[in-house]
């Protein structure tokens, strides 16, 4: 699975073939979700809030670059990286 963004502790990866809907997983430590590109949402597992808080912003900014990776994964391409969060 590819890590497409690293930033505070946040890991930020993308599985090839991945069913629908569009959506990314996000770790931070011991901690996973998976998260809805469209509508944000954590759609399976749990982030403490801050590091839950900062993975919404840091999708909210990039969420063109991650619907795109998600086409790319699709047709298992190589992902591109998105910016940390700053």
């Amino acid at each position: 699975m590819p890590t497409i963004s690293r930033y505070y502790g946040v890991v930020i990866r993308m599985y090839f073939d991945d069913h629908p809907p569009k959506h990314f997983h996000a770790y931070y430590g011991e901690h996973a979700a998976k998260i809805a590109i469209e509508t944000l949402e954590v759609i399976e597992g749990q982030l403490p809030r801050r590091a839950l808080a900062m993975v919404l912003e840091w999708s909210e900014l990039h969420r063109d670059e991650l619907r795109a990776n998600w086409r790319l994964a699709d047709l298992h391409r190589p992902l591109n990286p998105i910016e940390p969060l700053e």
